[in-house]
């Protein structure tokens, strides 16, 4: 039987001979960006990719997700690889959907090359018959928490119970056969300092649509006899802004609301203004204290201009708990890749991402690695170096499988021997279910 590293050096060359298809693939998919829930021609590449490589999938999950799996020769533990669908809004980009303005200046795109990389050399290399366990594919969508409108309504319409894919994936049991998931997230020198590394971990966040309902009126002629909501919007803002002293730092607590809507007309008093919000916090006691603040500076507001506030809260992700196991195996494997150095430990960040969901379930690892360019988020951001983009996140992923999975399983058992989930799959359900709330508050009775 051939030993690991003979194994790891199999399945990166048969990634290197599918070195044209990988990159054409990631950019295929940069300009074809969707946006969450709505990525249906990228799936459908997903399933051909899967298709080439012999690996039958389930389709449809969670209405674009895509899963296979490759099973070993023994029975042993699920080693999910995972990559995301969907793309951003920003119309700007130069490459941009023309149609939706969705562009992948978030780098999915290569996730999505990345792992179906690793599917192809995986499957190319014969690996499974030196396996034990299985390892999944999974193509996960609507990671970015964009169009909330949107999603409430699928919600609503009983289309879905959350607003981003790997929630609606737990939910529907497609990670009820998982025991570790792992994947790469692109990176630039812009947003990194190192080619490659791994927080600690990262904010968890809800998410708020708040709407103040007024009193139209006509603005020059009779001002007196409306209610103004965009004032009402102001005061709520200000006050939001009064409770940031009071956030302790070692919470991490964001608060970074925007107007939706200022109101209909110029010469008409503003009876409908609406802000939407994320409170971000790196524990979940933080972000609900956080969260009832803005409710209260809401209530103030409509208590101040007479008017009505109507305050949806929806449930974002959960922390992010990178597993320091699997950090290091992550090193092992992408190091040399990169160089002496070039793997940096980074604390605590802001952003959120719903692997955090998933990683209060199962060991998880959300590392990052170099090879595009570009401020994340951004109208510049693209992939500059498709050696380090596309074809060394599907190196990594596919040798990290080999290491968990080959001899017994015994890196996988030794990882999930050491670890301790933070709740159980119903706790995190009640949980995450328990965020959804409207509140109608009438400040003309106070």
């Amino acid at each position: 039987m051939p030993d690991r590293e003979t194994l790891k050096q199999e399945v990166c060359r048969a990634i290197e001979a599918r070195r044209d298809r990988i990159i054409g693939v990631g950019e295929a998919i940069m300009d074809s960006a969707e946006l969450g829930f709505k990525e249906f021609r990228t799936a459908d590449r997903v399933r051909e990719l899967l298709a080439e490589a012999q690996l039958p999938c389930q389709d449809k999950l969670a209405i674009t997700g895509v899963k296979a799996v490759l099973r070993g020769r023994e029975p042993g533990p699920t080693v999910a690889l995972m990559g995301e669908l969907d793309a951003l809004l920003l119309p700007e980009h130069p490459r941009a959907n023309p149609e939706t303005g969705a562009a992948h200046a978030c780098g999915h795109n290569a996730q999505i090359a990345g792992l179906m990389g690793s599917a192809l050399g995986l499957s190319a290399a014969g690996i499974a018959e030196h396996l034990a366990g299985n390892i999944v594919f999974l193509a996960v969508p609507a990671e970015e928490y964009v169009e909330i409108g949107y999603r409430a309504s699928l919600v609503k319409s009983r289309k879905t119970s959350f607003l981003t894919g790997k929630q609606e994936l737990i939910k529907l049991g497609c990670f009820d056969d998982v025991d570790m998931a792992i994947m790469i997230h692109a990176s630039s020198p812009e947003f990194i300092d190192g080619k490659i590394g791994v927080t600690s971990s990262l904010n968890g966040f809800l998410a708020k649509n708040i709407r103040f309902l007024g009193k139209a009126a006509h603005a020059g002629a009779a001002p007196e006899q409306g209610i103004n909501a965009l004032h009402a919007a102001t005061l709520a803002l200000a006050a939001i802004n009064a409770q940031r002293e009071t956030f302790r730092d070692e919470d991490c607590i964001r608060v970074h609301p925007i107007v939706t809507k200022g109101g209909d007309l110029v010469n008409i008093v503003p009876a409908e203004v609406c802000l939407e919000t994320y409170v971000r916090g790196k524990n979940w006691p933080a972000i609900r204290d956080a969260a009832q603040k803005v409710d209260r500076a809401a209530r103030g507001a409509a208590v101040a201009m007479g008017c009505r506030v109507e305050i949806e809260t929806v449930p974002g992700n959960l922390p992010l708990l990178n597993d320091p196991n699997l950090a290091a195996l992550f090193r092992q494997n992408a190091e040399p890749m990169f160089g002496e150095n070039s793997y940096k430990q980074y604390p605590h960040g802001g952003g959120s991402t719903d692997a955090g969901d998933l990683s209060h379930l199962m060991p998880v690892l959300h590392p990052m690695m170099t090879g595009a360019r570009g401020n994340v988020h951004s109208t510049d951001w693209h992939i500059a170096d498709p050696d380090s983009g596309y074809l060394a996140p599907a190196k990594a992923l596919a040798m990290m499988a080999v290491d968990l999975l080959s001899d017994g399983a015994a890196r996988a058992r030794e990882i999930l021997s050491k670890h301790r989930p933070v709740m159980t799959k119903q706790e995190y359900l009640q949980t995450q279910q328990s965020v959804f709330h409207t509140e109608q508050f009438d400040g003309t009775r106070c």
